[in-house]
Order: C-alpha cells, then sequence, then structure tokens
C-alpha cells in the first residue's frame, strides 16, 4: 500500500476510534504509529478526506464528515458563519477566525451544481457559482444554513 494510502488508513482509523482534539495529538498519535509526516502534510490529508473539527464537550474532536452529515453539524456550521455576501460574480462568507476552511468543505460536500469551486482563508470563503444568475440562490442557500 503506498504511504498516502496507508496513512489516510491510519487517520480514519484513529479519528474513528478515538477523541482526538488537535492536530498536534493526531500528528503525536501517527508518529507512534511509525508515520513521520509534517503538520502541513496532515492538514492536507484532513482536508482530503473531508475530516472536520467540531464541538465535544468543552473541546474538540476530527469527525469524518459524512460519517456524520446530521443535523447537528449543520447547526454548528451554521453558527461558525457571520455574513454572507456576494456581488454580480462571487459569493463572500465571513467565518469566526480559524473556521473557514472547515465551512468551506461543508460547503463543498454538499455538491451543490451551482458552485464550480470554493477558496479559504482564516475567516473568509470566496465561491465562485456556474453563473451569475445563481449567486442570489447560493446566498440564500447559505443564509438557511446559518438559521
Amino acid at each position: 500500500m503506498p504511504a498516502k494510502q496507508a496513512r489516510h488508513s491510519k487517520i480514519k482509523e484513529v479519528v474513528t476510534a478515538k477523541v482526538v482534539s488537535s492536530q498536534e495529538e493526531l500528528l503525536d498519535i501517527l508518529k507512534n504509529e511509525g508515520f513521520d509526516t509534517t503538520q502541513a502534510t496532515l492538514s492536507r490529508d484532513l482536508h482530503e478526506m473531508g475530516i472536520v473539527r467540531v464541538p465535544h464537550g468543552s473541546s474538540f474532536k476530527y469527525v469524518l464528515h459524512h460519517e456524520d452529515n446530521s443535523e447537528a453539524i449543520r447547526q454548528i456550521i451554521g453558527m461558525e458563519i457571520i455574513s454572507v455576501d456576494n456581488n454580480e460574480s462571487t459569493v463572500v462568507v465571513k467565518t469566526m477566525p480559524g473556521r473557514a476552511q472547515g465551512v468551506a468543505i461543508y460547503l463543498d460536500k454538499l455538491h451543490n451544481t451551482h458552485i464550480i469551486g470554493t477558496v479559504a482563508g482564516d475567516d473568509a470563503i470566496i465561491i465562485i457559482p456556474d453563473r451569475h444568475a445563481h449567486t442570489e440562490i447560493l446566498v440564500q442557500k447559505i443564509k438557511e444554513i446559518m438559521h
């Protein structure tokens, strides 16, 4: 099994079996299991695998997004969105600091046919619609998530 596949398999195994609250903790677990990887690689892996960090009691934990595509996740994502705005060609979503990538992953996983792509920073997401006419539709869909 190639290294990336083996690492992804181990990451999935760990986040489904344990409560892992930080990338640092997950990196330590992976290193103890013989996977020598960097934080940047781990961050890309989590994004590719659709693994998101969600509240867990007074802390956080990582979960496979598609395994927990519940109303609770939608509500959490809705709380992380501060505002949504648009012009003729793009939609901009403002989020809580550090949450733009998680929200963008959630939006990408919705597989909305009107979204060509998303670009996330720390606290903002740019959404490119498939047509100018669909920007308002996307704004309304995101506002539904917020409420």
